[in-house]
């Protein structure tokens, strides 16, 4: 059997990438929201947040921890399995990756230690400063590795000598045409899919009947914020999609399995795209809707995979679909905010056990749309590492044998498919026990409460109960 090693070190980075993603898709957004709850509580002196705080806190600590140890993969493949992609671009992602580890990782790992076990050691405002400092160090994080990873979209701000690239302009580079664009759609995917998160726990609480008052809260804080980043999202996707027309045309033409370059051009709803034969199966579209949509004109005209040559053009099934999962995912999202809405205004957002059902099912809506959409922005800048100018073919590290890598990549999916369900074991026991089976677990110095680890797990929850 022919073991290709440049597929398989695809296949490898994609799994690992792919259950990466996912942690920081919740924590950044989490960091955020704990620092909220930390600000209201200082300055409400509200117990209520105080317990909320405490409760994502813990779930908090063994997300960051999860996405701290499968992150560190990555840089480690770029040295096995990507040198020849490393020795081009280094002196411009090299610096990058390291102003990333200075300017952010180290800003999380201080503050994280006393947002972990601070809370008997420091006062409030110190307490909630650390909060701050956390939140501010995700968003930092996510700064840097989409300033990497834009650039490898739309490269910019570069010289290239003798196969390797230099930089000319650090501005063009960090600044380059789509970061703006991703880095403004990534981080509203990652605060609505902790929203989504929070909302569904809180429906959990309220249907369990225990710990209602701190499950209402937590619906109507999360209903909040996504009725803002939800509508939001599509306007900044709007606007990602039309820079992506301008410097990534291949990667629009898949995504919308489009052969021919067509003016007035329709919306294809659905189809089964045929490489082979350049054409689409069982399409169904919509007149004018896609030139409306993707040119705000109504015969505009968006270019045809055709019009690029064969070994330039992305794989078209996999961006083509996970966009419309993607879409879809935003529909849905929007029609359950509208919905928590219209029940608010009834009085009857926390007694309709039909709709805070909706909530839990809804809970993982965002871990899918961010998974969408990172398989669009990544095959669909296939076959380029660097789009344009580095062949992922010409990346892969020389001496690397599909053997090498087969092994690697069983020897990642098994520990993956350990550490991930454990802790997503421990979050779910954590969910379980509720928030304020750990109000005394880790109380304000001010209280003179007995301290107890906050990363103690949490007994049975009590069996306190009380009406919607």
């Amino acid at each position: 059997m022919d073991l290709d090693p440049v597929f398989l070190s695809r296949l490898q980075f994609a799994w690992v990438v792919a259950f990466h993603i996912v942690l920081p898709a919740f924590t950044v957004g989490l960091a955020s929201f704990i620092a909220v709850l930390e600000g209201l509580h200082l300055k409400t002196k509200d117990s209520a947040y105080l317990q909320i705080s405490m409760f994502w806190i813990k779930i908090f600590a063994i997300s960051f921890g999860m996405g701290v140890v499968s992150g560190l993969v990555m840089p480690f493949q770029f040295g096995t399995n990507w040198s020849r992609f490393s020795d081009a671009t280094s002196n411009v992602t090299a610096p990058l990756l390291g102003y990333e580890g200075l300017t952010a990782f180290f800003l999380e790992a201080g503050f994280l230690g006393v947002l972990l076990f601070g809370r008997q050691r420091v006062p409030q405002s110190v307490h909630f400063f650390a909060a701050l400092m956390v939140a501010t160090g995700t968003l930092i994080s996510t700064f840097w590795i989409l300033a990497v990873n834009s650039w490898m979209q739309t490269p910019q701000g570069f010289v290239l000598i003798d196969g390797r690239f230099f930089p000319d302009d650090w501005f063009k580079i960090i600044f380059n045409p789509s970061f703006p664009y991703r880095i403004a759609h990534t981080v509203i995917a990652f605060y609505v899919t902790t929203g989504f998160v929070v909302m569904g726990v809180g429906a959990y609480t309220i249907l369990r009947g225990a710990y209602v008052a701190e499950g209402r809260r937590m619906v109507s804080m999360a209903l909040g914020l996504l009725t803002v980043l939800v509508p939001l999202q599509l306007i900044v996707g709007d606007q990602h999609g039309q820079n992506t027309r301008r410097y990534q045309p291949a990667k629009l033409a898949a995504i919308e399995a489009l052969w021919e370059s067509k003016s007035p051009m329709p919306l294809t709803l659905f189809a089964i795209p045929d490489e082979k034969g350049e054409r689409n199966m069982f399409a169904i579209e919509v007149p004018y809707l896609g030139s409306i949509i993707l040119t705000h004109s109504l015969r505009g005209t968006v270019r045809g995979l055709k019009d690029f040559p064969a070994a330039d053009r992305p794989p078209v099934a996999p961006p083509f679909f996970a966009f419309r999962i993607m879409v879809g995912m935003g529909m849905l999202m929007l029609m359950t905010v509208a919905l928590g809405w219209l029940l608010r205004w009834r009085g009857r957002l926390f007694t309709a056990p039909w709709y805070l059902r909706i909530c839990q099912i809804m809970a993982p809506a965002g871990f899918i749309a961010v998974l969408a959409g990172w398989t669009i922005t990544e095959v669909g800048r296939q076959p380029w590492t660097v789009y344009g100018l580095l062949r992922t073919s010409e990346s892969v590290s020389p001496s690397l044998t599909g053997s090498d890598v087969l092994l690697t990549l069983i020897g990642y999916m098994l520990v993956y498919l350990i550490v991930y369900p454990t802790g997503i074991l421990l979050m779910a026991r954590l969910v379980r026990a509720g928030p304020t089976a750990m109000s005394t677990a880790a109380a304000p110095i001010e209280s003179g409460l007995p301290a107890q680890p906050i990363l103690a797990l949490p007994a049975e929850p009590k069996q306190e109960r009380s009406a919607p």
